[in-house]
């Protein structure tokens, strides 16, 4: 099955590991990732602080290319980019004139045709097929050592307006479903929807820490020994920054910030260097020794 593919900017730059397991990962589900060409950037969280405009103008662009290859489905990886198209196109629809003014500068113009999804909707419905579970290379007696905290962040969950969006925004299950039908049981804890930080770790490094904090302790509280993680920005932070936060914070422990598409591609029998695990900031590959998965 192909799929349209909208990567954007963090899976071309601080998460181009999340690109290729992405790639690999869905290949190995049978579903072949189309990249859209000559895509641009979907404004993030920069263009809705500037122009209200430009924050509907630049993913309905990106909707417009998606539309014309013909596929039915475009699937976006990164949580903003995903909260940012999705909302663009519920805007376009409601607002014909808004939708008109855009359009009449695109050579590709927006019909509202494709269905945008996240990895997460598509990766569950090749759960609910049974691809998912056809794709287990590995011993779920092994996998079973994996204790995750999944942590969806705020970008997953919270949208400037209503949205169709199929899962809990309070308490999000996506991917405890996938990992359930990988043999592996997600804890459940609080703080799988709070906020950490996002680009503040660079601008006020101490509100993050303290953000990224509370996430952690708590984690860590409930017996986690990894986190898995969709938002490129959520596994970036919580990734680099552990060395950061922990000594301010009183935090001994450091865990593991795996992608959803990591645990599936070892699942899949897929290696460490395939999967670039080992290019983390954070170690993530003793875990993995621990558990006899390397």
């Amino acid at each position: 099955m192909d799929i349209a593919y909208y990567p954007g900017c963090s899976l071309k730059a601080s998460s181009a590991l999340y690109d290729v397991q992405s790639r690999r990962v869905f290949e190995g589900l049978g579903i072949y990732l189309k990249e859209i060409p000559d895509w641009n950037c979907c404004g993030a969280t920069s263009a809705g602080k500037v122009d209200d405009f430009l924050a509907m103008a630049m993913p309905a662009r990106n909707l417009g290319i998606a539309e014309a290859t013909g596929l039915a489905e475009m699937v976006i990886p990164c949580s903003a980019c995903y909260s940012r198209t999705l909302v663009a196109q519920n805007r376009l629809e409601k607002d014909p004139v808004l939708k008109d003014t855009i359009n009449a500068e695109l050579s590709r113009k927006v019909g509202g045709g494709i269905k945008v999804s996240s990895i997460l909707e598509v990766l569950l419905t090749a759960v609910a097929s049974g691809d998912v579970a056809k794709s287990i290379r590995v011993d779920k007696k092994t996998l079973k050592g994996f204790k995750p905290a999944c942590y969806y962040g705020c970008l997953q969950t919270r949208f400037p307006e209503a949205v169709p969006v199929p899962d809990d925004v309070e308490n999000p299950q996506g991917m405890e479903k996938v990992l359930k039908a990988l043999g592996i049981q997600a804890l459940d804890w609080s703080y799988k929807t709070d906020c950490c930080g996002a680009s503040a770790a660079v601008t006020d490094a101490d509100a993050s820490d303290a953000l990224m904090a509370r996430i952690m302790k708590d984690a860590v509280a409930r017996g986690a020994n990894c986190f898995v993680v969709t938002c490129p920005m959520c596994q970036l932070n919580l990734d680099a920054y552990q060395d950061r936060l922990g000594p301010k914070h009183g935090i001994r422990e450091r865990l593991p910030v795996y992608f959803i598409t990591e645990i599936l591609g070892l699942a899949m029998g897929m290696g460490v260097e395939e999967l670039q695990i080992d290019r983390h900031l954070t170690d993530a590959t003793t875990l993995l020794k621990e558990l006899e998965l390397i």
